[in-house]
């Protein structure tokens, strides 16, 4: 315990889902938490339930304002950020000829644009707070391509791209900034994006460890990120995808 101890943490998505699951965890090793999202009664309940070390921020990721109004309760809650976990994302399932610019506009506005923002709105703050860490959550959809979600991708190929050159920008400033891969999660995402419940569990077989994942089981590698263990970690691609991308397309 006490791994993320003195660090000051922004969690985008975070009322539930992975966003909950890394906001849990983060105040189990001693962070201090804004937990930010558009979902209010969920979002004020987890950080009642985690008591003095968070608080609940309404963030909509694509609006500048939201971010200022985000950066200033962070500051006047616990302090100048040292940890910005850009996991805010929606998914939308469409064939390209199908996908309107209404909809590819949403899921950039919010994965992509979000990212950018956040990441932009940590840079003063943390470069005075003597650097930090920003993670910025992607998916195997940003390492490869899958039918249906061309929005989706493209958005999680700019997450994994704004990285890179953030890395290199704020790497003399003390800022480490990564990001996350994951493959198919057990959350709401899918469920929403559908309209309707969907069993994923037939994904996992398709993975060498033959599941889905776990929310719970993305968090530590988060808190790695977030915490000095990672002190060398810049740029880089992290994956948790069961081994998802452990393969290619060509099947016996």
């Amino acid at each position: 315990m006490g791994r993320l101890d003195g660090r000051v943490a922004l969690v985008t998505g975070a009322a539930r889902g992975q966003g909950a699951a890394a906001a849990r965890a983060f105040v189990a090793e001693g962070a201090r938490v804004v937990i930010a999202d558009v979902l209010d009664a969920e979002g004020k309940q987890l950080a009642a339930d985690l008591g003095d070390a968070a608080v609940f921020q309404h963030l909509d990721v694509g609006d500048e304002d939201g971010w200022t109004a985000a950066i200033e309760r962070t500051e006047a809650e616990f302090g100048p950020p040292t940890v910005l976990v850009n996991n805010a994302g929606v998914l939308h399932f469409s064939e390209l000829k199908s996908t309107t610019l209404a909809d590819y506009e949403r899921v950039v506005r919010v994965n992509q644009i979000g990212a950018f923002l956040g990441m932009r709105s940590v840079v003063e703050p943390m470069t005075g707070a003597g650097g930090g860490s920003i993670v910025n959550v992607s998916s195997v959809e940003g390492l490869a391509g899958m039918p249906f979600l061309v929005a989706y991708t493209a958005s999680k190929f700019a997450i994994r791209g704004m990285t890179k050159v953030a890395a290199l920008e704020l790497g003399a400033r003390g800022i480490r900034v990564n990001s996350v891969h994951p493959g198919m999660i057990d959350t709401k995402m899918v469920s929403e994006a559908a309209g309707t419940d969907v069993d994923v569990s037939w994904v996992g077989k398709k993975v060498a460890l033959g599941r889905v994942g776990r929310a719970e089981e993305i968090a530590p590698l988060l808190v790695f990120l977030a915490s000095g263990e990672s002190s060398y970690c810049t740029g880089a691609e992290f994956v948790a995808d069961g081994g998802a991308t452990a393969t290619h397309a060509l099947k016996l």
